[in-house]
């Protein structure tokens, strides 16, 4: 794990036949980058775009609102439990062919969940949503990682990629609210299918196949160790915010998936094609941009759900003025992402960028937790909102970069989803650990209060969201501090 280990030296060397090899330069790589991206933006934004469209499409199939996170909770339970699966696949099967394999079956599951006439149906269209999501991310990253291998070519794809990943739950909420508010909850749905068919188009296009010569095969008690052990722990998050921290059923799964998991560690020390080799995790770089996205995924959740929650709720702001109150945040992370990646990372390095950019990232939520009913948006939400963006385009394109930095072509895909995954797993996290703290904090602000005085309502949720935002501030400083501790001093872009 030293850091003056060259990149080439990373990992267990290639084996003569095995696992896809290194794609061939596309004829026109730009737009092999913009049909990824495009696929990663679909992704993206389906864990937000159902957010706003939830109301109506609970009152046209009449589920109670004890099921309604589950229409949330199934897209994530699958992707995330199944990510690291479909990372290996993608080695072991062909980029491109899960990549495209992804692509349809996503929009299969959209055009089946856009046409549900019940609860159950459209459950289970997420759920398989999430399954197909799980192996497009992942082959979406790794046609990435092999294809752009030049220094500033690798900076400006993954720039791209990364502003993608960070702006795509923003836009989510935005596109879900026109197509809530003009035409319908289950167009949420459709538009998938207009994405799909556009980037499965260019997936045959301009993007390039990796050529498989045969080996390894697929590390059956791995996958069932890692899939049921993420399922578990996503669920028992999950479980954390419908039922609070003192579900039996949420330390029950949660110390499950612990336990599974480092059976998962344990046996991949052990197993001959191992689901996840640990030399992709060895690497100190990797470790801290991994654990860097573990932490982003928290707290970028937190940003546009409480925000979402006191504009509509406290502020009367329609979901359509909504979304494109909160678009600041994603126009800051499009700019910084461009701008570090290709600029400022090669001159500075990884640690001082990162540290940076959780530091600003940490000032905007603690400027957000002032909120109150008399907030201007222009000095109070937009400002903020445009600091957080570039903090956090600071952290997610060179923190993406990293996670693939330097690993073999055959462990690609592995370290593609081990990325995905820690960003599916914060922002599981996220959402448990800051609902919790909300409500709690909502509880005892009403504590001798008259909970029917609209006043004290009123407070009472102001004082959730604030909290939620000093605690979404405490992760982010958590994440500066072990961005500069992690991090070694490194040579230009490392």
């Amino acid at each position: 794990m030293s850091s003056k280990q060259p990149p080439a030296a990373l990992g267990a060397p290639a084996r003569s036949a095995g696992p896809p090899s290194p794609a061939p330069a596309p004829a026109h790589p730009w737009w092999a980058v913009a049909v990824i991206a495009l696929a990663q933006l679909m992704v993206v934004l389906d864990s937000t775009i159902m957010n706003i469209a939830l109301p109506p499409a609970q009152r046209d199939l009449g589920f109670s609102d004890g099921l309604r996170q589950w229409i949330i909770t199934a897209y994530a339970l699958a992707f995330g439990s199944l990510l690291l699966l479909g990372g290996r696949l993608a080695d072991l099967f062909g980029r491109r062919r899960m990549f495209a394999t992804g692509i349809a079956g996503f929009a299969l599951a959209s055009a089946l969940g856009g046409a549900a006439p019940t609860f159950g149906w459209l459950v289970t269209a997420r759920a398989a949503q999430g399954l197909f999501a799980a192996l497009l991310a992942p082959a979406a990253l790794s046609l990435l990682t092999v294809t752009f291998t030049g220094a500033k070519e690798r900076a400006q794809a993954f720039g791209i990629f990364g502003v993608v990943a960070g702006s795509g739950a923003g836009i989510g909420l935005l596109l879900g609210g026109v197509l809530t508010e003009f035409l319908s909850w289950r167009w949420t749905m459709f538009v998938n299918v207009a994405f799909a068919a556009l980037a499965l188009a260019g997936a045959f296009l301009v993007v390039p196949r990796s050529r498989r010569t045969g080996g390894p095969t697929l590390d059956i008690p791995g996958t069932l160790l890692a899939s049921t052990g993420l399922f578990s722990l996503v669920y028992g998050l999950s479980d954390a915010e419908g039922h609070g921290w003192t579900s039996p059923w949420c330390w029950g799964f949660l110390g499950a998936g612990l336990a599974l998991l480092a059976a998962f560690a344990r046996w991949q020390t052990r197993a001959a094609d191992p689901l996840l080799p640990l030399r992709v995790l060895r690497d100190r770089y990797r470790a801290g941009a991994l654990v860097s996205l573990l932490l982003v995924g928290a707290g970028i959740f937190a940003i546009f759900l409480f925000l979402t929650y006191y504009l509509q709720n406290l502020r009367g702001y329609s979901p359509v003025l909504t979304g494109f109150a909160l678009l600041p945040m994603t126009l800051g992370i499009m700019l910084a992402g461009q701008v570090t990646s290709i600029r400022i990372l090669p001159k500075l390095g990884a640690r001082t960028v990162l540290t940076t950019g959780f530091a600003l990232s940490a000032i905007s939520a603690a400027w957000l937790a002032r909120i109150d009913m008399t907030t201007s948006y222009p000095l109070g939400i937009m400002v903020p909102l445009l600091v957080a963006g570039v903090g956090l385009g600071c952290v997610l394109p060179p923190a993406m970069s990293m996670g693939t930095s330097g690993v073999a072509p055959q462990d690609a895909g592995s370290a593609s989803a081990a990325v995905n995954t820690m960003q599916q797993v914060g922002g599981s996290i996220g959402t448990a650990l800051l609902n919790t703290m909300a409500a709690s904090a909502a509880a005892s602000f009403l504590v001798g209060r008259d909970p029917a005085d609209p006043t004290t309502r009123i407070g009472a949720a102001l004082h959730s969201y604030t909290t939620a935002y000093w605690w979404t501030a405490g992760i982010f400083v958590l994440g500066a501090l072990l961005a500069a501790l992690i991090l070694p001093r490194s040579g230009p872009g490392r």
